[in-house]
Formats: structure tokens, sequence, C-alpha cells
């Protein structure tokens, strides 16, 4: 009989594990945890990071849940095809619709309506804070990676899967990409971060890219913290965060500056 303590969440108790995947709690839901699904080729790459450090820790915890969906487990035949060769000739291969969708239903099931349906895609709309801010405010999400060349365009079009991507280069597969999403998103459920303040002066929380931070010792290798820091003015700190942030903004990501000066 195990000597380790459980913690209660709601209607069932967990019992912290060694191994990664034990994590995830099997098909067990929690009251009032938020939901992640993601369908995905290679499940085992699940919980891969988000099992470590304070998403981990969440994850044990009961705060959030993650249910890999094995998309092979849908696939046609003695071996499980889940793909098909591209109408109109081409490179490649393209995941099948009807395995997709078996695997869409199946998962769906057992999460709340107002969890969206999101495909991991390069063409998809740049994912950015203000998107994780509003998963992260609902009950879950359910995350599609795609591989090979992606997937046949009638399941987007069929259950009107939102796309999204992290960024303007091509990956193998949407796993990585999924981790990053869930990772974003997580970090800002209540009770993760534990100091709740991080995410509201950290990086793009309102427009503009984070100061510039420095700790003890006060002198490393010639350089010394900025007197403003340890005047103890809290005025003077403020503002000078807040020139620090716009000057790097300005420098760095032009983009983000003309699109924050648009807005005032």
């Amino acid at each position: 009989m195990s000597n380790v303590p459980t913690r209660s969440h709601g209607r069932k108790s967990i019992e912290p594990s060694l191994k990664p995947r034990d994590l995830m709690g099997g098909d067990d839901r929690l009251v009032r945890a938020w939901q992640a699904q993601v369908i995905t080729l290679l499940p085992d790459a699940f919980p891969g990071m988000l099992g470590e450090s304070l998403t981990g820790t969440a994850l044990k915890d009961g705060l959030w849940q993650l249910h890999p969906v094995d998309l092979r487990s849908f696939g046609e035949g003695r071996h499980r095809n889940v793909d098909d060769t591209p109408a109109g000739g081409g490179a490649g291969m393209v995941l099948r619709p009807d395995v997709m969708g078996r695997a869409i239903d199946t998962a769906r099931a057992s999460m709340p309506d107002a969890a969206p349906l999101i495909y991991l895609s390069p063409r998809g709309a740049r994912f950015d804070q203000v998107r994780a801010r509003a998963l992260a405010a609902g009950p879950g999400v359910t995350l599609i990676c795609g591989r090979f060349e992606g997937l046949d365009q009638r399941v987007i079009d069929h259950y009107a899967i939102e796309e999204l991507s992290i960024g303007d280069y091509i990956l193998t597969g949407g796993e990585i990409a999924a981790q990053a999403v869930l990772d974003a998103c997580v970090r800002l459920l209540p009770g993760v971060l534990g100091n709740a303040q991080s995410t509201v002066e950290e990086s793009f929380s309102d427009g503009l890219l984070e100061h510039p931070q420095f700790t003890r010792p006060a002198a490393w290798r010639g350089a010394s913290i900025p007197a403003v820091l340890t005047s103890g003015d809290h005025g003077a700190v403020d503002r000078w965060r807040r020139e620090q942030s716009e000057r790097l903004t300005r420098e760095r990501r032009p983009d983000l500056w003309q699109a924050r000066s648009g807005q005032d």
C-alpha cells in the first residue's frame, strides 16, 4: 500500500507519481480543472515538458488535465492507416477526413461545448498572448496536431475548426506547437504561477516587450544594477521600466510598436 499522501480535488484524489505520463490521470475528469485534449499520432510525446516545473506541478495538483487522443487508434484497416495521397497529385500524404472525423467526434464527446477545436497549422492566425488569455479563461481546448501535408480541408470546414500558427516556419508536426500553446495557457490559470502579478508585468501584457531584469549581486564582472532599481523610489522604478519597455519594443518589434501606436 502506498505511503504517498493524496490530495483531494473535486470528485477524485490524485496521487503524485514520478512517471510524467501518470500525471495525466487517464480518462477521469476533475471538477473545475481546465481541460486540454490533443489529437495526435504521437500520444507518448505528452505531457513532455508540460509535465515539468510549474505546469507539471499544476497538472499533478489537478488545476488542469491533459488527455492525448491517439489518432492511430481510429485508423483504417488492419494497419490502422490514417493518411492517403493528395487529390490532384503531389508529394507527401494527407490525413484522411474519415479517420480524423472519428477521432474528433470521440474527443469532443467528453469536452464542454464552449471549449474550442483548434488545428495547429502554419497558415493559421498568429497565436499571441491575447489568444492565450482567452483560451485560459474558458473551460479548455482540443488541439489537433497535423502531420505530413496536413489535414483534409473538408474536416476543417465541417467542424469550423480554428487554425492557429505559432510562427512563420514549418515543423514536422503539430506536437511541439501544441505544447507551446498549452504552456502559454496553463501558466495563466489561477494558482499556477503563485504570484498573479507575474502575468501582468511580463512581455506582451500591454502590447510591449518586458523591461530588462536584474538581481543580486549588485556588481558582476564590472557591470552594476542600474541605480534607479535600488533607489527605493517606486515611482522612478516604474517610469524607468516603462521607458525601457517602450525602447525595446521600438527597436526590436516595430510591428508591435506600430500596432500599439495605432490604438492610442
